[in-house]
């Protein structure tokens, strides 16, 4: 018995696993809910009768699709990071604290900050095909007949198109937020703290690989799993409720 308990984690190395995971979810979090709002107006834009607006989407989509996550992180931490100006670069390595009222905000890190701006980026490109496979698949009649109604394109579009593009791109969309969980461990490569990176420090300590990243890698389940079935619920409950 005695040896089965020497070959488990230190309570202290799982708080270790622990607060990473945290932080995995933080960074995935915000990175979803700004990829989202990023890849919505991408589609919006690319609905545009203005060639240039279309073009524009368009290469966005393509750079950020067809070019590797890592290099479009280190392009954020290092390349961004040399433009900034040297007191701001300090100040946000100091991690400050910002007072309002009577509540206290600490600042993120540097690393996390452009790590949410890198994945933000390469994320929202894919959410936005997802949002304008939605709006494809709204057949074109009935913006027709809304038009043939009285109403203008946009009215057509985001009382009508939008709500049915809504409930198509839904699933996929869902998806993509589980790829985020899973990309926000390439993050590590500039320094966040989040599970991957923490696994790595854990197993340099206690050289117990395959149960800390077994351990790491349930955290990363766990946290799949969740955002599946949370859309799940959504899907089940509102969207899919809402067309009865």
């Amino acid at each position: 018995m005695h040896q089965i308990f020497e070959q488990l984690l230190a309570p202290r190395y799982l708080w270790w696993l622990w607060d990473g995971f945290i932080v995995t979810m933080m960074i995935s979090i915000v990175t979803i809910i700004l990829a989202t709002l990023l890849g919505f107006l991408l589609a919006m834009i690319g609905q545009s009768q203005l060639r240039l607006l279309r073009g524009f989407t368009n290469s966005y989509n393509a750079i950020f699709r067809y070019s590797p996550l890592l290099p479009q992180l280190f392009f954020w931490y290092f390349g961004i990071g040399n433009i900034l100006p040297l007191e701001f670069k300090l100040w946000l390595f100091d991690e400050p604290q910002i007072q309002l009222g009577f509540m206290i905000f600490k600042m993120p890190s540097f690393e996390f900050i452009m790590g949410v701006i890198g994945l933000t980026f390469y994320s929202s490109a894919f959410i936005a095909e997802e949002f304008r496979a939605g709006i494809l698949g709204v057949k074109q009649g009935q913006l027709n007949a809304a038009l043939a109604l009285g109403l203008n394109r946009r009215q057509g579009l985001r009382l009508i198109i939008i709500p049915q593009a809504l409930r198509i791109a839904f699933p996929p969309l869902v998806g993509q937020y589980m790829n985020v969980i899973k990309n926000s461990s390439l993050t590590m490569a500039i320094g966040v703290l989040e599970l991957s990176y923490v696994s790595r420090q854990v197993e340099t300590e206690t050289l117990k690989t395959f149960q800390d990243f077994a351990i790491a890698t349930l955290l990363y389940i766990l946290a799949v799993v969740i955002v599946g079935t949370l859309g799940n619920i959504y899907q089940q409950r509102i969207l899919i409720k809402g067309v009865r």
